[in-house]
């Protein structure tokens, strides 16, 4: 890898910075560009594609199968640059020592804590915007800042978020049920121990455990053969054993989580939280093993959940991918897919309305 990729050239980088800063200055406008619109506020969270400001700030989705997603901010009263960095699963991991040069950026990561600098892992992310676009390079170093691995990809900026819908002036078309065809309509997606079955209607996960109980290996994740979904309803009852630790995949890219949190504190990892990202207003799961039911509407990369009846997702916008995805990019349709590598889950009256516009 050649040095200058990381260590970025000071004097381009300050002239880039200047022209960054003078056109940042020069804009005023909403904190999202409008679609369509020309006009932006610099570095704003939906990253703009279309107006003035072509520098790192913003969302990138990185071109790596899975969930790869980069966000840059920057506070426009305190001058703060902060950043973000989803690494295939979990949620997305706050980045230390966060530079900014214009359309260049640099930000690292501890993935380990040794006292030994040798034994150090810290992930170092360097970011190279061109226009839409962008050049990725990670790289990995010890304590010590010896470079021991180093992989390279291409980001696409994520386009400016539109204005939330008006969910009452959406269009549906017809209800799909899909446990239909039982298990013939969905399929595998790894070659894991499968544990799925439906009975009576209730599609089940069973991990493999050994004979004192343990899982024993990770178990298959599931998703319809349909893989056409784009904007919809989707309404499910599900019913979490104690521990339980599953998902359910919108379009195979947005986790709305699965998990037995009754009496926990609200958390955007709770049961019906839209994984890693978004924090239910309010909490309204139920016991394990009871029944609960999930409403869900994806919209025009806005996400309104109801859990039991209550509301705890209002129309909030999505800013990127989540854990455990297919895929960064969100816009291309996907299959709706369930998290079964984890633990044991049970679902059913599982039906996706398509919002046809």
């Amino acid at each position: 890898m050649k040095k200058s990729l990381i260590r970025l050239s000071v004097a381009g980088t300050l002239s880039a910075s200047l022209v960054f800063l003078t056109a940042c200055a020069s804009l005023t406008g909403n904190s999202c560009c409008a679609e369509g619109s020309n006009a932006c506020t610099c570095g704003n969270l939906c990253g703009c594609n279309d107006c003035a400001c072509k520098g790192a700030e913003g969302r990138w989705a990185i071109q790596k199968p899975g969930a790869f997603w980069l966000g840059i901010f920057k506070d426009r009263k305190t001058g703060e640059v902060t950043a973000s960095l989803l690494w295939g699963g979990g949620s997305p991991n706050p980045q230390q020592n966060v530079k900014l040069w214009g359309t260049k950026a640099m930000m690292e990561q501890p993935l380990n804590k040794e006292k030994d600098k040798a034994k150090a892992r810290i992930r170092r992310t360097a970011i190279d915007v061109h226009g839409t676009e962008a050049d990725v390079v990670f790289t990995i170093v010890d304590g010590n800042g010896k470079e021991l691995a180093t992989e390279k990809a291409k980001a696409k900026r994520i386009p400016a978020l539109p204005p939330a819908p008006v969910l009452s002036k959406a269009q549906y078309g017809e209800t799909i049920d899909l446990l239909a065809d039982g298990i013939d309509g969905w399929e595998a997606m790894n070659k894991n121990y499968f544990g799925w079955s439906v009975k009576d209607g209730v599609l089940m996960n069973r991990v493999k455990r050994t004979k004192d109980g343990k899982r024993d290996g990770a178990s298959a994740n599931l998703k319809t053969k349909r893989a056409d979904f784009f904007d919809f309803k989707l309404s499910y009852d599900v019913r979490v054993l104690p521990g339980c630790n599953s998902g359910v995949y919108l379009r195979g890219i947005y986790e709305i989580q699965v998990a037995d949190t009754y009496g926990k504190p609200a958390n955007c990892h709770n049961m019906a939280a839209f994984y890693g990202r978004i924090t239910p207003r309010v909490t309204a799961e139920k016991p394990a093993n009871e029944w609960q039911h999930v409403d869900v509407t994806l919209y025009k990369r806005h996400v309104t959940v109801i859990l039991n009846g209550v509301n705890i997702i209002d129309n909030q916008p999505i800013l990127g991918c989540t854990g455990g995805a297919i895929t960064s990019d969100e816009f291309v349709p996907g299959p709706i897919y369930l998290q079964g590598d984890h633990t044991d889950a049970d679902f059913r009256n599982m039906k996706l309305t398509p919002i046809v516009k």
